[in-house]
């Protein structure tokens, strides 16, 4: 994403110059009228603070399933294309709204759609990826005094095509315009008050964190962690974006996304994650040769399916292999269609499907300079009678694919192991 120098964006400031909050409501903060002049008054509190205020807006409440159910019962496979075109049309409705009520409130607001503030994003139809930002609109309107209102979750393409960034889609844009904007902070509101070292609704013994830094909460994320959407901390990380996570509903501090975090390589494990709603697919007798494998991955990729963890194992006196991945479960469908078709032109012995799996993972940063946190992991999920079917690891990360099933009880076991409960930051 090109991000507007400061002298840009000093430019167009002038003198004024003034602090800006980037504020985002998803789609729970804003579900009914009561709600929008709730998080209406949050932006006023800034505004009247002597802040210039942007707000980024989900759908309200269920809109998005909503118009999901509604495009399957009239297509039960519809375009990628067609859908963008009627998922942006939520945020339309909510960013229009909230317009009205600072209106009704006495203070100027302008909504704009992503496309009227220059979101450009690549052709990755409800995957859509961000490649720029025109912030001209949005300094000119927050010059003129006003609260400006932005539609998460979209932009249009270079050609005009509506685009969507993907569930959670929201934070991305929030966390993009604070960078393009510069020297902004950005608010994220949610039903919970902050990011906890798992999900309470899991472990009501989880404890909120005052502050996290951008790489455990990346992996927090993107293992699963439902408070934020894992590519608008890549965003405030690229860019030095402080992220503060609270609660719409009160006004207690929440968790500070920074940086750093004081002495944060000594706390070995800063939270646990799972991942639910996962399949395995496993390739059957590869050709074991060069080119193999960036030619299965590459056309996976084309079909714009994430892969999650890749195994491979060597059989057959080194003629053959076996390649297994994992993919979220939505993915499923297209990746047997992908890799069927992949076995007839690479010769594939056979193409199998597992669906129904987990992923848990323990994640800190304080694993880089501690041993045994895996020994630790293994031990006490098999003391829990839990079976792991794959391990991967990374310097800040050690995850386990268990059954579906298994996957709650994983998160505890590990919460209760690794005593997250008491207070270390």
């Amino acid at each position: 994403m090109r991000a507007r120098t400061g002298t840009e964006t000093g430019r167009l400031f002038g003198a004024r110059n003034m602090s800006i909050i980037v504020q985002k409501f998803g789609g729970s903060s804003v579900a009914d009228a009561e709600k929008i002049h709730r998080a209406a008054r949050r932006a006023i509190k800034a505004k009247l603070d002597g802040h210039q205020v942007v707000m980024v807006l989900s759908a309200m409440g269920k809109t998005t399933d909503k118009l999901i159910t509604l495009a399957k019962e009239v297509n039960p496979n519809p375009p990628k294309r067609e859908m963008d075109m009627l998922l942006t049309t939520g945020e339309q409705v909510s960013i229009s709204l909230m317009a009205m009520a600072l209106e009704a409130a006495g203070h100027q607001a302008i909504s704009f759609t992503g496309r009227q503030i220059g979101m450009v994003t690549d052709a990755s139809h409800t995957k859509a990826r961000i490649r720029s930002i025109d912030a001209e609109r949005i300094c000119k309107e927050l010059n003129a005094g006003k609260v400006v209102i932005v539609a998460g979750f979209q932009g249009v393409t270079e050609e005009g095509a509506l685009t969507t960034l993907g569930r959670g889609g929201s934070d991305t844009t929030a966390v993009a315009l604070a960078a393009v904007l510069k020297d902004s902070i950005c608010e994220i509101y949610t039903d919970v008050d902050g990011v906890y070292t798992t999900d309470p609704r899991i472990v009501p013994q989880a404890r909120k964190m005052n502050e996290i830094n951008y790489d455990e909460m990346l992996e927090l994320a993107s293992l699963g962690a439902k408070v934020m959407h894992s590519r608008s901390i890549e965003f405030g990380k690229k860019y030095n974006v402080p992220i503060h996570v609270r609660s719409s509903l009160t006004d207690t501090e929440g968790t500070m996304i920074v940086a750093q975090t004081k002495g944060m390589e000594d706390v070995v494990v800063r939270g646990v994650t799972l991942k639910r709603d996962l399949a395995r697919v496993v390739l059957v007798g590869v050709p074991n040769k060069p080119g193999v494998a960036s030619k299965i991955f590459a056309r996976i990729a084309q079909q714009g399916i994430v892969v999650d963890d890749i195994i491979q194992n060597i059989v057959e006196h080194a003629k053959e292999a076996n390649i297994g991945f994992t993919v979220a479960g939505t993915d499923l469908k297209d990746a047997d269609l992908v890799c069927k078709e992949l076995g007839r032109e690479l010769g594939i012995r056979s193409v199998e499907m597992d669906s129904g799996l987990a992923k848990v993972s323990v994640v800190g940063v304080g694993m880089k300079t501690h041993t045994g946190v895996a020994a630790k992991m293994f031990n006490a999920l098999a003391y829990a009678q839990i079976n792991i079917q794959n391990i991967t690891t990374s310097e800040i990360v050690v995850s386990c694919v268990v059954n579906a099933e298994e996957g709650e009880k994983a998160v505890q076991v590990l919460h209760a192991e690794f005593e997250l409960d008491k207070a270390k930051d």
